[in-house]
């Protein structure tokens, strides 16, 4: 009996003991979950520097790619790019960085105050809204248009302000679905993306209806030879070359004046099926608000065919605001309609940046210039 006794107090004890055990291996992994949660959800304070560093290098010309409070690949390799670009040595990323990383870098020396305050208040206007409209899905639909405008308030928003506009609709909770006239927003201090002012940028030209991908360059010598006249009449010294240097490891696109880099952008290049032309080549015709000849076959495969819709001009054609062709028929730099895939999915043999830097870049090069791609 007394045997009995002990054999179950003893049972019972162990029962109790294996029980604690995992109680006490279940509690502290439950929490460490919820700290590695609250890890990963940043606070107020450090979503605001990040987005304070990314305005502080888009306003230097050293894009961040879209404005997102998170310190992201791009924020990481534009930082690299605006201290090279000052004779300093740029911080190497850590391993873990990438495009959702979210590990500060070491700001020391950066002038950041300059960008006070982080966030405005923006009041919605009617220009605003007139590139905003219904555009269908299917590629022969949208060929019928005149236009391809913004999907909704929110994406032209967005765009104009640099920004990701999942972060926007946290920045204003319950307001960007149902933008109109009138509304105010908060939005980030950055110089806003004018569309309307696309059509002024120098140089430039408009060409439509012919796709600004179908059209034969003229030759760069007369070009050439027309600067040297200039300069020769001038008497002055030639300004210092510039040159687009891209690199398809790093998804980066640098502009460099003589030996001095002044601005980086990041990019999309093309896939190992329709890969971007590795070489020296040189700026052609740049076009602005371009006409896109879609061809499947020559997308997919490279192969031209007679198969093809001409897709109008507006922020949602798929090479976006901006064409600057190559001395390649069919190759150019060029804006896009969806900046969320800018160095995160591959183009068709084209190089594609944001709207807002595709602009940029725009204003700081001329025909002839050579761009080299490695």
């Amino acid at each position: 009996m007394v045997a009995t006794i002990n054999f179950w107090v003893n049972a019972i004890l162990r029962c109790a003991i294996v029980a604690a055990l995992l109680s006490s291996s279940v509690m502290p992994a439950s929490a460490r979950r919820r700290s590695a949660a609250a890890k990963q959800t940043p606070s107020k304070a450090d979503v605001e520097a990040a987005v304070r560093l990314q305005i502080f290098l888009d306003r230097a010309n050293f894009s961040p790619g879209k404005l997102d409070g998170h310190y992201g690949d791009f924020t990481w390799k534009a930082l690299a790019f605006y201290r090279i670009s000052r004779g300093e040595q740029p911080q190497q990323p850590p391993v873990q960085t990438g495009t959702k990383g979210n590990i500060a870098p070491d700001v020391s020396g950066l002038d950041l105050a300059s960008v006070e305050p982080v966030f405005v208040p923006y009041t919605v206007n009617d220009a605003d809204l007139q590139s905003v409209g219904p555009s269908p899905s299917s590629v022969s639909a949208q060929a019928k248009l005149k236009f391809l405008p913004y999907h909704d308030a929110a994406e032209a928003i967005a765009e104009k302000f640099h920004s990701d506009v999942h972060f926007l609709k946290q920045l204003n909770p319950g307001k960007m679905k149902t933008i109109k006239a009138g509304d105010q927003i908060m939005v980030p201090n950055v110089e806003p993306f004018e569309l309307a002012s696309v059509k002024d940028i120098k140089p430039g030209s408009d060409i439509a209806p012919q796709a600004a991908n179908d059209v034969e360059d003229q030759p760069d010598s007369q070009k050439g030879n027309e600067d040297a006249s200039k300069e020769a009449n001038t008497g002055q010294s030639a300004a210092p070359p510039i040159a687009v240097k891209i690199d398809t490891k790093t998804n980066m696109l640098e502009v460099r004046e003589g030996d001095k880099l002044i601005a980086a952008y990041p990019v999309t290049i093309g896939s190992a099926h329709t890969a971007s032309p590795i070489g020296e080549w040189k700026v052609g015709r740049i076009t602005k608000m371009p006409t896109f000849r879609w061809d499947k076959e020559m997308l997919q495969h490279g192969k031209r065919s007679g198969n093809f819709h001409l897709l109008p001009p507006g922020p949602n054609n798929p090479v976006g605001v901006m064409w600057i062709a190559l001395n390649k028929k069919g190759i150019g730099i060029h804006g896009t309609n969806d900046p969320d895939s800018i160095g995160r999915s591959a183009s068709h043999g084209c190089i594609r940046l944001a709207n807002w830097d595709i602009v940029r870049l725009a204003t700081k090069i001329k025909r002839g210039d050579p761009v080299s791609i490695h």
